[in-house]
Protein backbone atom coordinates (compact mmCIF):
# COMPACT_ATOMS: atom_id res chain seq x y z
CA UNK A 1 0.00 0.00 0.00
CA UNK A 2 1.35 3.15 -1.43
CA UNK A 3 -0.67 5.79 0.70
CA UNK A 4 -4.85 6.76 0.84
CA UNK A 5 -6.13 6.54 -2.73
CA UNK A 6 -7.30 9.39 -4.64
CA UNK A 7 -10.53 8.84 -6.31
CA UNK A 8 -13.64 9.27 -5.15
CA UNK A 9 -15.23 5.96 -6.74
CA UNK A 10 -18.65 5.56 -4.73
CA UNK A 11 -19.36 9.38 -3.98
CA UNK A 12 -22.48 10.58 -5.95
CA UNK A 13 -21.78 14.34 -6.66
CA UNK A 14 -18.36 14.02 -5.03
CA UNK A 15 -17.43 17.94 -6.11
CA UNK A 16 -20.65 19.45 -4.71
CA UNK A 17 -20.34 17.28 -1.45
CA UNK A 18 -16.25 18.34 -1.37
CA UNK A 19 -17.79 21.99 -1.78
CA UNK A 20 -19.28 22.00 1.62
CA UNK A 21 -16.83 19.52 3.52
CA UNK A 22 -13.59 18.97 4.70
CA UNK A 23 -12.83 15.66 3.80
CA UNK A 24 -9.21 13.96 4.20
CA UNK A 25 -8.11 10.32 3.79
CA UNK A 26 -5.26 9.30 6.44
CA UNK A 27 -2.79 6.27 6.36
CA UNK A 28 -3.48 4.13 9.29
CA UNK A 29 -0.43 2.69 11.15
CA UNK A 30 2.19 0.64 9.41
CA UNK A 31 0.60 -2.49 11.60
CA UNK A 32 -3.00 -2.15 10.23
CA UNK A 33 -2.26 -1.09 6.90
CA UNK A 34 -2.79 -4.88 5.68
CA UNK A 35 -6.62 -4.77 6.80
CA UNK A 36 -7.26 -1.29 6.76
CA UNK A 37 -8.43 0.65 3.33
CA UNK A 38 -7.54 4.34 4.92
CA UNK A 39 -9.12 6.66 7.77
CA UNK A 40 -11.71 8.83 6.08
CA UNK A 41 -12.12 12.15 8.10
CA UNK A 42 -15.09 14.91 7.31
CA UNK A 43 -15.54 18.05 8.95
CA UNK A 44 -18.65 20.48 8.46
CA UNK A 45 -20.52 23.90 8.88
CA UNK A 46 -23.29 24.53 7.17
CA UNK A 47 -25.91 27.36 7.03
CA UNK A 48 -28.13 24.99 4.71
CA UNK A 49 -28.51 21.29 4.84
CA UNK A 50 -27.60 18.72 2.59
CA UNK A 51 -27.59 15.14 1.33
CA UNK A 52 -24.56 13.15 0.86
CA UNK A 53 -24.83 9.75 -1.38
CA UNK A 54 -22.89 6.90 -1.40
CA UNK A 55 -22.58 3.88 -3.34
CA UNK A 56 -21.10 1.73 -0.86
CA UNK A 57 -17.86 -0.20 -1.20
CA UNK A 58 -17.70 -3.68 -0.56
CA UNK A 59 -16.23 -2.94 3.12
CA UNK A 60 -17.04 -3.18 6.41
CA UNK A 61 -16.39 0.96 8.17
CA UNK A 62 -15.81 1.89 11.68
CA UNK A 63 -17.99 5.17 11.99
CA UNK A 64 -17.14 7.56 15.00
CA UNK A 65 -19.50 10.76 14.52
CA UNK A 66 -20.95 13.90 16.29
CA UNK A 67 -23.61 15.99 15.08
CA UNK A 68 -26.56 17.62 16.15
CA UNK A 69 -25.86 18.51 19.86
CA UNK A 70 -24.85 15.04 20.26
CA UNK A 71 -22.14 13.93 23.06
CA UNK A 72 -20.84 11.89 19.69
CA UNK A 73 -20.86 7.94 19.31
CA UNK A 74 -19.31 4.75 17.42
CA UNK A 75 -21.20 2.51 14.80
CA UNK A 76 -19.63 -0.25 12.96
CA UNK A 77 -21.89 -0.57 9.59
CA UNK A 78 -21.71 -3.55 7.66
CA UNK A 79 -21.70 -3.54 3.86
CA UNK A 80 -24.41 -1.42 2.86
CA UNK A 81 -26.50 -3.10 -0.16
CA UNK A 82 -28.29 0.26 -1.20
CA UNK A 83 -27.24 4.08 -1.88
CA UNK A 84 -26.39 5.37 0.99
CA UNK A 85 -28.19 9.08 2.17
CA UNK A 86 -26.54 11.02 5.11
CA UNK A 87 -28.25 14.01 5.69
CA UNK A 88 -25.89 17.16 6.90
CA UNK A 89 -26.86 20.21 8.65
CA UNK A 90 -25.20 22.38 11.11
CA UNK A 91 -21.74 21.36 12.48
CA UNK A 92 -20.52 17.94 12.88
CA UNK A 93 -17.68 15.55 12.31
CA UNK A 94 -17.01 12.08 11.26
CA UNK A 95 -14.05 9.95 11.52
CA UNK A 96 -14.45 6.54 9.74
CA UNK A 97 -12.20 3.46 9.39
CA UNK A 98 -12.50 1.87 6.06
CA UNK A 99 -11.00 -1.67 6.33
CA UNK A 100 -10.47 -3.72 3.27
CA UNK A 101 -12.57 -5.97 2.04
CA UNK A 102 -11.98 -9.27 3.86
CA UNK A 103 -10.04 -7.36 6.00
CA UNK A 104 -12.31 -6.65 9.08
CA UNK A 105 -12.61 -10.69 10.19
CA UNK A 106 -9.45 -10.28 12.64
CA UNK A 107 -10.92 -8.03 14.30
CA UNK A 108 -14.16 -9.90 14.99
CA UNK A 109 -13.24 -13.22 14.75
CA UNK A 110 -16.22 -14.99 15.72
CA UNK A 111 -18.53 -14.42 13.56
CA UNK A 112 -18.89 -14.61 10.02
CA UNK A 113 -18.58 -11.11 8.28
CA UNK A 114 -22.06 -11.27 6.35
CA UNK A 115 -23.99 -11.02 9.47
CA UNK A 116 -22.78 -7.52 9.55
CA UNK A 117 -24.05 -7.12 6.45
CA UNK A 118 -26.66 -4.36 6.33
CA UNK A 119 -26.70 -3.52 9.31
CA UNK A 120 -25.35 -0.64 11.96
CA UNK A 121 -24.59 -1.32 15.01
CA UNK A 122 -23.09 0.40 18.62
CA UNK A 123 -19.45 -0.23 17.71
CA UNK A 124 -19.08 -1.56 21.56
CA UNK A 125 -21.96 -4.52 20.61
CA UNK A 126 -19.25 -5.73 18.36
CA UNK A 127 -15.67 -4.53 19.07
CA UNK A 128 -14.32 -4.52 23.11
CA UNK A 129 -12.84 -1.56 24.54
CA UNK A 130 -15.23 1.15 22.58
CA UNK A 131 -16.32 3.16 25.65
CA UNK A 132 -17.52 6.28 25.55
CA UNK A 133 -14.18 8.10 26.64
CA UNK A 134 -12.97 5.77 23.69
CA UNK A 135 -14.87 7.74 20.94
CA UNK A 136 -14.31 10.67 22.06
CA UNK A 137 -10.83 10.48 22.68
CA UNK A 138 -11.06 9.40 18.82
CA UNK A 139 -13.69 12.75 18.46
CA UNK A 140 -11.65 15.28 19.99
CA UNK A 141 -13.21 18.58 20.79
CA UNK A 142 -15.30 20.44 19.16
CA UNK A 143 -13.23 23.01 17.46
CA UNK A 144 -14.17 26.69 18.31
CA UNK A 145 -15.74 28.88 15.63
CA UNK A 146 -13.78 30.78 13.58
CA UNK A 147 -14.66 34.62 13.66
CA UNK A 148 -13.78 34.53 9.73
CA UNK A 149 -13.66 32.77 6.65
CA UNK A 150 -9.29 32.89 6.53
CA UNK A 151 -7.44 31.12 8.60
CA UNK A 152 -4.71 31.99 10.63
CA UNK A 153 -1.29 30.15 10.37
CA UNK A 154 -1.52 29.22 13.98
CA UNK A 155 -5.27 27.84 13.25
CA UNK A 156 -3.65 25.86 10.73
CA UNK A 157 -1.13 24.42 12.44
CA UNK A 158 -3.38 23.46 15.55
CA UNK A 159 -5.75 22.09 13.65
CA UNK A 160 -3.02 19.76 11.82
CA UNK A 161 -1.98 18.75 15.44
CA UNK A 162 -5.63 18.12 16.58
CA UNK A 163 -6.14 15.95 13.41
CA UNK A 164 -2.68 13.71 13.73
CA UNK A 165 -4.27 13.46 17.50
CA UNK A 166 -7.31 11.82 16.07
CA UNK A 167 -5.28 9.72 13.83
CA UNK A 168 -3.12 8.26 16.66
CA UNK A 169 -6.55 7.70 18.89
CA UNK A 170 -7.91 5.34 15.74
CA UNK A 171 -4.60 3.60 15.46
CA UNK A 172 -4.49 2.84 19.05
CA UNK A 173 -8.07 1.82 19.38
CA UNK A 174 -7.56 -0.70 16.61
CA UNK A 175 -3.99 -2.14 17.77
CA UNK A 176 -5.16 -2.77 21.20
CA UNK A 177 -7.98 -5.21 19.43
CA UNK A 178 -4.77 -7.03 18.12
CA UNK A 179 -6.53 -8.77 15.44
CA UNK A 180 -4.62 -12.03 14.89
CA UNK A 181 -3.11 -13.00 11.71
CA UNK A 182 -5.82 -15.27 9.34
CA UNK A 183 -5.01 -16.50 6.08
CA UNK A 184 -8.23 -16.99 4.90
CA UNK A 185 -8.65 -13.19 5.50
CA UNK A 186 -5.60 -11.98 3.05
CA UNK A 187 -6.42 -14.75 0.86
CA UNK A 188 -10.08 -12.98 0.86
CA UNK A 189 -8.84 -9.67 0.57
CA UNK A 190 -5.85 -10.52 -2.36
CA UNK A 191 -8.98 -12.09 -4.39
CA UNK A 192 -11.43 -8.95 -4.04
CA UNK A 193 -8.43 -7.04 -4.84
CA UNK A 194 -8.49 -8.74 -8.30
CA UNK A 195 -11.72 -8.37 -8.67
CA UNK A 196 -11.36 -4.38 -8.42
CA UNK A 197 -7.80 -4.01 -10.82
CA UNK A 198 -8.20 -6.92 -13.08
CA UNK A 199 -11.38 -5.77 -15.65
CA UNK A 200 -10.66 -9.46 -17.40
CA UNK A 201 -12.73 -10.88 -14.44
CA UNK A 202 -16.45 -10.17 -15.24
CA UNK A 203 -17.92 -13.40 -13.47
CA UNK A 204 -17.65 -15.71 -10.86
CA UNK A 205 -16.76 -18.54 -12.62
CA UNK A 206 -13.78 -16.42 -14.16
CA UNK A 207 -12.78 -15.90 -10.74
CA UNK A 208 -12.92 -19.58 -9.16
CA UNK A 209 -10.95 -20.71 -12.37
CA UNK A 210 -8.36 -17.82 -11.46
CA UNK A 211 -8.24 -19.16 -7.66
CA UNK A 212 -8.50 -23.18 -8.46
CA UNK A 213 -11.69 -23.37 -6.64
CA UNK A 214 -15.35 -24.17 -7.13
CA UNK A 215 -17.57 -21.29 -7.58
CA UNK A 216 -19.51 -22.20 -3.97
CA UNK A 217 -16.00 -22.49 -2.13
CA UNK A 218 -15.21 -18.82 -3.21
CA UNK A 219 -19.04 -17.97 -2.41
CA UNK A 220 -18.35 -19.53 1.27
CA UNK A 221 -15.33 -17.92 1.52
CA UNK A 222 -17.14 -14.16 0.96
CA UNK A 223 -19.59 -14.71 2.81
CA UNK A 224 -17.48 -15.40 5.74
CA UNK A 225 -14.51 -12.68 4.93
CA UNK A 226 -16.19 -10.35 2.85
CA UNK A 227 -20.24 -10.11 3.94
CA UNK A 228 -21.33 -10.47 0.29
CA UNK A 229 -20.82 -12.74 -2.65
CA UNK A 230 -18.42 -12.66 -5.16
CA UNK A 231 -21.22 -11.77 -7.91
CA UNK A 232 -21.83 -8.36 -6.00
CA UNK A 233 -18.85 -7.21 -5.78
CA UNK A 234 -17.96 -8.14 -9.14
CA UNK A 235 -21.06 -5.59 -10.11
CA UNK A 236 -20.82 -3.20 -7.23
CA UNK A 237 -16.91 -2.39 -8.82
CA UNK A 238 -18.50 -2.02 -12.17
CA UNK A 239 -20.78 0.59 -10.86
CA UNK A 240 -18.02 2.47 -9.03
CA UNK A 241 -16.37 2.61 -12.71
CA UNK A 242 -19.25 3.61 -14.61
CA UNK A 243 -19.84 6.28 -11.83
CA UNK A 244 -16.82 8.02 -12.20
CA UNK A 245 -17.15 7.57 -15.88
CA UNK A 246 -19.86 9.92 -15.16
CA UNK A 247 -18.46 11.85 -13.06
CA UNK A 248 -15.33 12.87 -15.08
CA UNK A 249 -16.69 13.22 -19.03
CA UNK A 250 -14.34 10.26 -19.87
CA UNK A 251 -15.25 7.84 -22.31
CA UNK A 252 -13.67 4.02 -22.68
CA UNK A 253 -10.08 3.22 -21.26
CA UNK A 254 -7.95 4.80 -23.97
CA UNK A 255 -10.70 6.32 -25.44
CA UNK A 256 -10.26 9.76 -23.66
CA UNK A 257 -13.20 12.20 -22.58
CA UNK A 258 -16.48 11.52 -24.59
CA UNK A 259 -18.24 14.65 -23.91
CA UNK A 260 -21.00 15.83 -22.15
CA UNK A 261 -20.34 14.37 -18.75
CA UNK A 262 -18.92 16.25 -15.34
CA UNK A 263 -15.77 16.75 -17.38
CA UNK A 264 -16.54 19.49 -20.37
CA UNK A 265 -17.42 18.18 -23.96
CA UNK A 266 -19.67 19.15 -26.79
CA UNK A 267 -23.06 19.16 -24.45
CA UNK A 268 -25.38 17.13 -22.50
CA UNK A 269 -26.66 15.84 -25.73
CA UNK A 270 -23.05 14.28 -26.89
CA UNK A 271 -22.70 12.20 -23.88
CA UNK A 272 -20.44 9.50 -23.21
CA UNK A 273 -20.78 6.61 -25.35
CA UNK A 274 -22.63 3.98 -22.62
CA UNK A 275 -22.70 1.01 -25.00
CA UNK A 276 -18.55 1.50 -25.51
CA UNK A 277 -18.74 1.80 -21.78
CA UNK A 278 -21.04 -1.55 -21.27
CA UNK A 279 -19.07 -3.63 -23.19
CA UNK A 280 -15.54 -3.10 -21.47
CA UNK A 281 -17.11 -3.97 -17.94
CA UNK A 282 -18.48 -6.76 -18.72
CA UNK A 283 -22.00 -6.17 -19.67
CA UNK A 284 -24.05 -7.81 -22.61
CA UNK A 285 -25.56 -4.67 -24.00
CA UNK A 286 -26.05 -1.32 -22.93
CA UNK A 287 -30.05 -1.56 -21.14
CA UNK A 288 -27.73 -3.75 -18.80
CA UNK A 289 -25.88 -1.04 -17.07
CA UNK A 290 -28.41 1.12 -17.32
CA UNK A 291 -30.61 -1.04 -15.08
CA UNK A 292 -28.07 -2.05 -12.82
CA UNK A 293 -26.48 2.23 -12.74
CA UNK A 294 -30.80 3.24 -12.09
CA UNK A 295 -31.28 0.27 -9.38
CA UNK A 296 -28.06 1.72 -7.76
CA UNK A 297 -27.55 5.30 -7.79
CA UNK A 298 -31.78 6.30 -8.21
CA UNK A 299 -31.24 7.77 -11.60
CA UNK A 300 -30.07 6.56 -15.34
CA UNK A 301 -26.50 6.99 -16.10
CA UNK A 302 -27.31 9.70 -18.46
CA UNK A 303 -29.48 11.93 -16.27
CA UNK A 304 -26.28 11.48 -13.88
CA UNK A 305 -23.93 12.80 -16.64
CA UNK A 306 -25.87 15.86 -17.51
CA UNK A 307 -24.65 18.72 -15.96
CA UNK A 308 -26.81 21.59 -13.85
CA UNK A 309 -28.73 23.42 -15.90
CA UNK A 310 -26.58 26.72 -15.77
CA UNK A 311 -23.15 24.70 -15.62
CA UNK A 312 -20.80 25.62 -18.43
CA UNK A 313 -19.16 23.67 -20.76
Amino acid sequence: MTGPRRDTRGIVEAQELFARVRFRRREPAPALRPYLEHYWLIDWDLTEPYASHVVPHPSVNVVFQRYGGAAGWGEVAGIGLRLFTQKLEGRGRVCGVQFRPGGFRPFAPDRPVSDWTGQRLPVADVLPGADQDTVLGILGPEAAAEDGPSETHAQARAEAEAEDARVAALDAFLLGLEPEADPQALRAMALVDLVRTDRSIRRVAELAAAEGVSARSLQRLFAAYVGVGPKWVILRYRIHEALERAESGEGPAGGGPAGGGRGGGEGPEAGLDWAALAAELGYSDQAHLVRDFTATVGVPPTAYARPPLGDSQ
